[in-house]
């Protein structure tokens, strides 16, 4: 499935005739068999990641609708990294599939091993601090098509009983959610996290449950039994009051008009920790409560390299479960993100690739 320019769902068009990709040094050739579905995805497609998009843009959610047409030639469309993106372009960050090649440099054994791939990368003309970041399926080809390939340090063997998809609904998703809260060093403190119905929300209710954290999930009444259900000690409403001054640490996917509500939320010394938009990216601040209060605001996007392969460990010690909501096959993907986008299931929506 290629994505052809920056707009709506018709940007993405289904392609049989795509020459298989082969394994230069250091790399590996992927036999994709399962993907699944991000914010990333959307925002990529529509553009959204502009540094200067326009100002109807600017306040926009990533809950847009699916016809959202890309951003005039005056917001220049963007992916992570700031640069603008090459097009045709295969998206998905999140892949599970099997090693069937491997290029020079690369040894032969790792043919046939089940690998998950880094989503968040680092370039290979950096330290791997985690400084900077390559993301898989926006600043090179990713998992939506049959074959891919990437840097053999970045496919990752995993050894678990979960089928494919249930793998790929990881990536992405709770590397973010893991990186947020090892960079924000959470322990067995008062957690806040927002749009905890969503695959980075989810995730991160689990993993700070497995850190001993007190957690607390904003989410809607129908949704609340499921996320207790997957270790929230407590469920709040999007829309209810939060008491000030409270959390130790707030996990934040949504910004939004209620931005402001997050940080009154934090007590003296707290750490707000923010990975995502998706209510809007435009908030205010008051500095005072900044300084004042001794706050600590995180951006998280960057990881290291140990953040995705203590993710694997966690998947093979069974400590952390999948949230898969709905299932589509590859040439479904455009129903897939209408279903993603309206925003009514828990986690991750999966992608099958079939051959």
């Amino acid at each position: 499935m290629v994505l052809t320019g920056h707009g709506g769902l018709d940007k993405l068009m289904w392609r049989d005739d795509i020459a298989t990709p082969q394994a230069g040094p250091n790399e590996v050739l992927i036999r994709v068999l399962a993907a699944s579905v991000n914010n990333t995805d959307i925002n990529t497609r529509t553009g959204w990641y502009s540094a200067k998009p326009s100002p109807n843009v600017s306040t926009a959610s990533t809950n847009a609708s699916t016809t959202q047409p890309a951003q005039s030639a005056s917001a220049v469309g963007t992916g992570w990294s700031g640069a603008a993106l090459a097009f045709p372009l295969i998206q998905g960050a999140d892949c599970c599939g099997e090693i069937v090649q491997v290029g020079a440099g690369v040894s032969p054994s790792r043919v046939g091993e089940r690998v998950m791939v880094r989503a968040l990368q680092a370039p290979p003309s950096t330290d791997n601090s985690g400084a900077h970041t390559v993301t898989f399926g926006t600043d090179y080809d990713g998992a939506f098509a049959q074959y891919s390939t990437c840097a053999s340090h970045n496919a990752i063997a995993v050894h678990s009983t979960l089928s494919a998809v249930e793998l790929a609904s990881f990536p992405c998703a709770f590397s973010t959610a893991e990186g947020m809260i090892q960079r924000a060093n959470l322990g067995a403190e008062r957690v806040l996290i927002t749009g905890a119905s969503g695959g980075v929300g989810s995730a991160a209710v689990q993993l700070c449950k497995r850190r001993g954290a007190h957690v607390t999930a904003i989410t809607t009444s129908d949704k609340a039994q499921h996320l207790k259900d997957l270790g929230a000690n407590a469920t709040l409403d999007r829309d209810q009051a939060l008491e000030s001054q409270h959390y130790d640490v707030v996990l934040d996917v949504v910004g939004g008009p209620r931005w402001a509500h997050y940080i009154d939320a934090l007590r003296t010394g707290g750490r707000y920790t923010v990975a995502g938009a998706v209510a809007g990216p435009l908030v205010e601040l008051d500095l005072r409560i900044l300084y004042l209060r001794n706050l600590s605001f995180l951006g998280c996007t960057a990881q290291p390299q140990h953040i995705f392969t203590d993710l694997v460990s966690y998947i093979e010690a069974n400590e952390i479960v999948p949230t898969l909501a709905q299932t589509f096959p590859l040439h479904h993907l455009r129903d897939a993100q209408e279903v993603f986008l309206n925003k009514n299931f828990i986690g991750k929506i999966g992608i099958t690739v079939a051959l």
